[in-house]
């Protein structure tokens, strides 16, 4: 088993690699088992965040298994690309505005990416994915396609300009460049950095707090506000703040809404349920 999905507690499901003797690399198989998992979490409303890490000290995930795909001809190639990019949009959560209204039939809650070692090419961009990246700073990562006369194929090329800026990531892209997590944090690649524990679950152990930081709030409104930020950010102002609206009007006749004003008025913790 490369893939496991297991409930650390109520609400925060933990997505852990296990491939190590091929350093967590994504080969057929273990896309295959990504997209499983991600889509019986779909339609799973008691996930409240879901955390991305490694099992495997040091790694990540060292991206496109090489040795599998050196086997592989031409043809194979790009279907198993396009269904390893389908999946990282999936965790990425890519919507049109159409499709507002039918929100939960994907990943709509918070996604962290707990990176306690190497992330390099596709296992950086599942990492881009995510809503939030934590790392140690002693976790390497970099796009380093083009090195192998390639580019990122799993939503690099688009996730990291968007999350550093187009000049720089063009710089790291072109170069293949490595960073640490000091480097990745400067940049502003990812939130939160950690010297490495004993453990070497650092980053693991932030991205618990940071989920139990948001276990407390109202679900629907954490999955319309994911939804409205990733929209919004895709288009200008003036629709953005339509899209705003829309996802605001999800909320209101929710009964979570009407339990967090009675929670105030009783000068209490709200008890939501997600409706």
């Amino acid at each position: 088993m490369h893939f496991t999905a297991k409930v650390n507690q109520p609400g925060i499901v933990v997505l852990g690699i296990n491939r190590a003797y091929a350093k967590n690399s994504f080969s057929k198989n273990l896309v295959k088992m990504l997209s499983k998992a991600v889509d019986a979490l779909k339609s799973d409303k008691k996930v409240r965040t879901i955390i991305v890490r490694s099992e495997v000290p040091g790694i990540f995930c060292a991206g496109a298994d090489l040795k599998e795909r050196v086997k592989m001809n031409s043809s194979e190639v790009g279907p198993f690309v396009s269904k390893l990019r389908s999946v990282i949009n999936e965790i990425g959560f890519l919507w049109s505005v159409s499709y507002i209204d039918s929100f939960f039939a994907n990943l709509p809650v918070p996604t962290i990416a707990a990176i306690d070692g190497l992330a390099l090419g596709g296992g950086l961009e599942l990492a881009l994915a995510c809503d939030i990246r934590v790392a140690a700073s002693s976790a390497k990562m970099g796009l380093v396609e083009t090195k192998l006369a390639i580019i990122p194929g799993g939503g690099g090329t688009q996730r990291l300009p968007r999350a550093i800026g187009m000049s720089l990531a063009k710089e790291l892209i072109f170069s293949a460049r490595v960073l640490d997590g000091q480097e990745a944090k400067a940049v502003g690649l990812i939130s939160h950095v950690l010297e490495q524990n004993q453990e070497g679950d650092a980053a693991y152990r932030k991205a618990l707090d940071l989920a139990r930081e948001f276990l407390p709030q109202g679900p629907v409104a954490m999955r319309v506000a994911k939804l409205a930020i990733n929209q919004g950010m895709e288009v200008d102002l003036v629709t953005g703040l339509a899209i705003e609206e829309a996802c605001y009007a999800q909320t209101v006749l929710t009964k979570d809404r009407l339990e967090g004003l009675l929670a105030f008025k009783e000068k209490r913790s709200p008890r939501y349920k997600g409706e």
